[in-house]
Parts: structure tokens; sequence; C-alpha cells
């Protein structure tokens, strides 16, 4: 197979184009010259409102018949076009696909001529049958990663088996050998062809063997074993198969495996080649500003060393099937990975079809990454309800599937808070996580720990993991962090907690956070940046590391550092304030302008020092041979530059009175109610919550679908009055006018605290 990248040269449009034999559509509309990787929505998917191109959109070039053409058949690759779209060669159809992030090809031989117009017509317009349509980042439209011309013989490795890369190895470890099944698809066999197979290690030959054409399988042996074995030593062996015929090289292929045994045990956690091996890691978006998910290998090569130096050893790839490139660098950096399909937050009656191809497609196409060890079902599911006979179905159905298609894997699937832990759809996959948001949407931090613990007493043999937690930080800051207040401060010490609770129990199979890198969400209003979703640990251009991004480095790096905390946030109105240091290092000494204020020493890696705050001071933090160096400066008057303030109808802090020793909009429901007059406010309050917050069906009393039961109620419990109603409205159940908002604050001002 020759294979050759064809970004380069295409003409774009946005207008309506009629694709016709015999008529170039290049006659219509306007065109402008673009490369690829490339999409419509880099700049209007990432600023908010929600507004953002949904439709179709064209690419055209032309192609001159390839010389070899008579002997040869041509195909076109595409790794990546959202999310459905179709193919036309000279104005004649030629091919379909639905869903936007996996690969497929197109077989363009027979509606070649001598000089041909390639139309792409590629559409991501909102409809009931292709995943996803309903979650919380933005479906980018375009041809947005590789488009590659293929030639390859008649008799070949088969390149429409769900866009496969025609053979894989399937390694079973015996003692300290491995056993490699190696398989073929082949087509145009015509009889007498051979297949060689051969395994190869740093360029050496360890294995071969030549079998029929016609049974293109076989067992091979590799002699004392060398083990991928995650971030400390992800080795990788190669599978070369060639074709032959007629005594000539008719088309070869070339992959790469690993070989590794792993387990997940429900008090145990994750198990590595015989060892427990905790898995803590991140999730990961894969877009950037401008660019959207049109991104270079450079790119991804970036988010692999920020995940690196942060010390994780496991990353989600949500919420869709990601580059074949970055699956390659987890194989090589010893990432173990959760693949998923955008199966995610809306079932839909029409789209069991779609889930199901892009099952087959997420499997078949990454079926030899050893850094692959789960496939995900779905994400945040049963949003509009839990117990849908349909969604049920089509979850075995996935479960099914991917066990047949992959049996030395598991599957999993990360449920949303809300859903109960008694409900019938947990018990479908091999392993769960859950989606906690406790201590940002509602709750507090405790709760997470709290959480797990219950589970795990009430159903100890199935693994329970943390597929999704975090809370939102931008450029604001304090030095009394609050839930809500989207500081980097508070952000900070959410982690610091979570990190607490979940790295200190060991059933916990894994955890990642939401999410590694803030990303685009073109409906969501929030923080004071609308577009984007700020839960990453660093920010959407990749320059900035937030505070909690060394917590974590702290934790799970072995590479020596000390790090002081709150850098951005230099003006401070107490005369002592506190210096958090995140370290690996077992001790850390802080200085102020040069004179040492004492040493501290830590179990959990996090260090708190007062610091006298007196005109502008040099902070210094020592560990071991590590420095790192801050400024702080005492002013009289807080810098409102580090307050959010919010745009458009909302609310802002200025705007709500709070006098004191009286109740207000920014107090929790949980503390209104401690006092009579505030649980008749709570009671009042509820019932016309109840009837903004109603089911599909439209019963009051549900939330998305849910009900509100005594586990939903108590994570409402920690929201204050402003944020809930605030969450209301980006949940769709009704947004809270400002003047709604100021009365009822008027209300709680009347209602004295204890």
């Amino acid at each position: 197979m020759v294979k050759t990248n064809w970004n380069q040269g295409w003409q774009f449009s946005k207008d309506s184009i009629s694709v016709e034999g015999g008529a170039s559509v290049l006659k219509q509309g306007s065109w402008e010259a673009v490369n690829l990787p490339h999409t419509w929505n880099g700049m209007d998917g990432q600023d908010g409102g929600n507004d953002y191109y949904r439709g179709t959109c064209c690419y055209v070039k032309h192609l001159e018949r390839p010389g070899d053409a008579d002997e040869k058949e041509i195909y076109l690759e595409f790794e990546g076009a959202n999310s459905s779209a179709d193919v036309y060669v000279n104005g004649r159809a030629a091919a379909h696909h639905d869903g936007g992030y996996s690969t497929w090809r197109v077989n363009i031989t027979e509606f070649l001529e001598k000089d041909n117009e390639i139309v792409v017509a590629v559409d991501n317009a909102p409809n009931d049958h292709v995943y996803p349509q309903m979650a919380d980042f933005t479906f980018y439209g375009g041809l947005y990663r590789n488009v590659n011309l293929l030639s390859v013989s008649r008799t070949r490795f088969d390149l429409d088996y769900f866009g496969g890369p025609g053979i894989t190895a399937t390694p079973k470890i015996e003692g300290k050998d491995a056993l490699v099944k190696v398989c073929a698809y082949v087509t145009g066999i015509t009889g007498g062809e051979k297949i060689t197979f051969s395994i190869c290690d740093d360029g050496s030959t360890v294995a071969e063997t030549t079998v029929d054409a016609a049974s293109p399988e076989a067992e091979l042996s590799i002699t004392d074993v060398h083990l991928w074995n995650g971030r400390k030593d992800p080795h990788l062996y190669t599978l070369k198969a060639v074709l032959e015929g007629d005594g000539q090289t008719l088309d070869e292929r070339s992959v790469r495996f690993g070989c590794r045994t792993f387990e997940i045990n429900p008090e145990r956690g994750f198990i590595l080649n015989g060892e427990e091996y905790p898995l803590h890691g991140v999730s990961r978006h894969q877009d950037r500003p401008k660019i959207g998910n049109a991104l270079s290998r450079r790119d991804h090569e970036e988010d692999m060393a920020l995940i690196l130096e942060m010390g994780a050893n496991t990353i989600r790839l949500a919420h869709y099937q990601h580059d074949q490139y970055f699956y390659d660098l987890c194989d090589e950096n010893g990432m173990v990975v959760w693949a998923e399909i955008p199966y995610i937050s809306r079932h839909m009656p029409g789209g069991r079809e779609n889930t199901v191809s892009q099952m087959k497609e997420l499997i078949i196409q990454n079926y030899n990454h050893p850094s692959i060890v789960v496939w995900g079902l779905s994400n945040e599911i049963t949003m509009g309800g839990e117990e849908d006979a349909d969604l049920i179905e089509n979850h075995k159905i996935l479960n099914d599937l991917a066990h047949q298609m992959d049996p030395a894997r598991l599957t999993t699937m990360a449920v949303v808070s809300m859903c109960s832990i008694d409900a019938s759809y947990l018990k479908i996959p091999d392993v769960i996580s859950y989606n906690h948001y406790y201590g940002w949407y509602g709750g507090d931090t405790s709760m997470n720990g709290e959480f797990f613990d219950g589970f795990h007493a009430k159903y100890p043999e199935i693994p329970i993991g943390m597929s999704e937690y975090g809370c939102e930080a931008l450029n604001w800051h304090t030095s009394n962090p609050e839930q809500g207040d989207y500081t980097e401060e508070y952000q900070a010490y959410y982690h610091e907690e979570l990190i607490k609770q979940l790295f200190t129990r060991p059933f916990i199979w894994a955890t990642h956070v939401w999410n590694m890198f803030d990303f685009a969400a073109d409906a969501r209003a929030e923080g004071g940046e609308d577009g984007m979703n700020h839960k990453g640990l660093v920010t959407f251009d990749r320059k900035y590391k937030k505070d909690a991004f060394y917590a974590y480095k702290a934790w799970l790096s072995d590479e020596p550092f000390v790090h002081i905390c709150g850098k951005r946030y230099v003006d401070r109105v107490e005369d002592v304030t506190r210096v958090t240091v995140y370290s690996n290092q077992p001790q850390v000494e802080l200085f102020v302008n040069g004179e040492s204020i004492g040493s501290k020493t830590s179990d959990v890696h996090f260090f708190y020092f007062d610091v006298p705050n007196a005109g502008e001071s040099k902070i210094e933090a020592k560990a071991g041979e590590c420095v790192d160096e801050s400024v702080i400066r005492r002013v009289e008057v807080f810098n409102e530059d580090y307050r959010m303030k919010e745009t458009g109808d909302v609310i802002n802090w200025f705007e709500i009175d709070m006098p004191e020793g009286y109740f207000s909009i920014n107090d929790k429901l949980s503390d209104i109610m401690s006092v009579p007059e505030g649980q008749q406010f709570v009671a009042s309050f509820s019932a016309g919550l109840m009837k903004r917050m109603k089911g599909s069906d439209g019963k009051e009393g549900e939330a998305a679908g849910f009900k509100v039961n005594e586990g939903m109620m108590k994570m409402m419990s920690g929201f204050t009055v402003k944020r809930l109603l605030s969450m209301m409205g980006m949940a769709g159940n009704g947004a809270v006018s400002k003047e709604e908002m100021l009365e009822l604050n008027r209300q709680l001002n009347r209602i004295r605290k204890k």
C-alpha cells in the first residue's frame, strides 16, 4: 500500500451547494482555500451563546487519475470528519459515513476519470440518530484530521473492515513467555497467496511464520517476553505482515503491540502484570483556541508532555475516539487508557445503530493498543431517566458486542452523580465509575469519600472508580475561597481534599480528574468567560498550569520540585496571609525577604504557612535542592481585578445586599434551614423550585428526568441559593431573572442568623 497525505490544496464553502454530475461545484457559492486539518467552528464554537454554525459545508479538491489506477485500487482515507459526511466523485455519490471521531475509507476506483472533482460534504447539524447530540462540549464541524490517498493491490489486507489496520495481535502471557495469536483480514484472494507474520523487537525478528492467505491466522511464541509495564517500562513489539502471490509482494502492514496482563479487583483496584498499580490521572478533551479539534502532532505531543509532567499514569480519552497518534503516544509512554464512544447525555431511540457502528470502529481501530484496558459504553446517559428499557437494552447490546469482539478487555461506563447506586443498568458492564462534583455542583467535598465507602459497603463485588470530578478556576483570587467563586484558590482547596479522599481508598480502581485542560463548550456562560469549561488543571492555550496541577504533581511525580501557590494573587489586604506550598519532598522551608519563618513537614505533600504581609515581600520556598519564588504585596483595598464579574442578565457580587447577621442568597440552604424562619423560607422556595424542575413527562419534582430523592436533596443543600438558581438555568430548567433573585435576597435579608 502506498499512502500519500492529501491535506493540502482544498477549497471550502459554507454556502448551500448542489452536487450534480458534469458540473463543477466551484461555479456555485463562494470558496476559500484551506489546508487540512480544518474546522469551521474554531472561533464561533468557543465564544459562547450556543450559536456556533451547525450545518453542511463542502470541501472540494481535484484529483488527476493516478497512473497505477488500472492495476491498483484507489481509496480516500478520512481520519476524522465531524459528524456525518458524504463523498462525491464527479458528482456521483461514493460513500456516506456517520460518526465524527473515527477513521473511515472509501474506494473511489470505479468513479475515476482522467480528471476528477472530489467533493466532501460534512455535516454537524443536529439530528436524532448520530451521537453526540447533547453534551457539554462543542461539536466542531469539519475535516479536522488527516485525509490520505491510498493506492493498494486488488489482493490486499482489508481496508473496508471498519477502518482498521487489517491485522491484529492478541498476546497471552504464559509464565515468562507470551503466546501471540495473530490474524489478518484479507480481500481479493484468488488462491495460492501466502502471508508471512513476523514479530520484531528493536529491529530483530523474534518469531516468524508463513500461512495460507485463505486461513490468515497463526500463533507465535515470544520467549522470555519483555512486558509492557505502564510508565515504568512501556515496551512495545512490532507485528509485520507481508502478503505475497505469484512471487511478488502484494501488500504489507505493520502494527505495534504490547504484552501485559491486567485485572481490576473490587478490593485492590487496578493490577498490572500481577502487581497493584493504582491508577490516578486525568480526562482529556482535544481542542485548542481558534483551531478547535484540528490539531497538529506537535499539539498532541505537548498535551502528553504536560500529562507526564504531572505524574499521571492513566487517561480517560473522553468523550469520543481520539486521534490514532495520541493512542500511539499513550502506548509509548505507558499510559493506561479508558477509550469510549460518544454515547452521551441523552439516549436517542433512533441512535442504536450508530452506537453499534461507533463501538465497532473504536474496537477494531484500537485493538492493538496495549495502553487501552477498558471500553467505555456511555457517559452520563441516564440524564433522562435510568430505567428506560430501550437504553438498558442498548447497553446490553454494546456490552455483549465489546466482549465478543475483544474478550481480553473489560467494559465500563461513566455514571452521572444523581443515578441511584441500585439502578439496574449499573450491573451491565464489568466495572463502573461515577462522575461526582460534590463540593462544586452542590454538596461539599467530604461527600466524595463518604459516597465511595457507602457504595463499596453495599456492593463490595463491583469495582468502582471516579471518572469525573473537578471545579472551575479562572484568574480570580481570594484569601477566603468558597464553592462557586471560580477562584484558583478554591480549585486548589477542592483538589487537595479530593486527593486525600480518593488516593487513600485502594478499592477505587481509577480516578480521572475532569479535566486536564480547559475546553470549549459554547453553551456555557460561567466564571466571567462565556463558551468555556474552566475545570482544566491547565489553561485552554496550555500556557499556564493552575495551582491544582501541582497538587497532583506533588502526589504522583517522582521529579523533585516545590511550588508556591497563588503567584497570580499578589495584592492582599490581610496583615497575615496564608501561603500554600506543594512539594513531593518531605520538608519545606519558607523565607520572607530572605528570612526563614520556619520549616514544615507534611504527609500529604501540602504545606501551609502564615506569612506577615507588609509592603512588598519576596517569598521563597526551599525543599531539598528545589527552590520556588513569588511576590505578595500589602494593599488597603481589595483588588477588584481578582473578583469575578459576570456579564449579561446575571447578578454580580456587588448587587447582593448582605447585612451583617442576616442571610442572603450567598448562604447555603443547609445554613438557612438551621433557623425556623429559614426552614419556612426553604419550604416555600422548594415548592417554587419543584415547579421549575420538571421531568421529560412534565412531572413536578423531577430534575432532568431524576426524581428529587434524599441523595439529591443532600447534594442540593450544599448549594448557595444563588448558585442553585444559576445552575438550574444552565441545565435548561428555566432561568431565574435578576429581579427574582434580588427579591429572594430581600426575603432572606429579613431572617436573622443564629
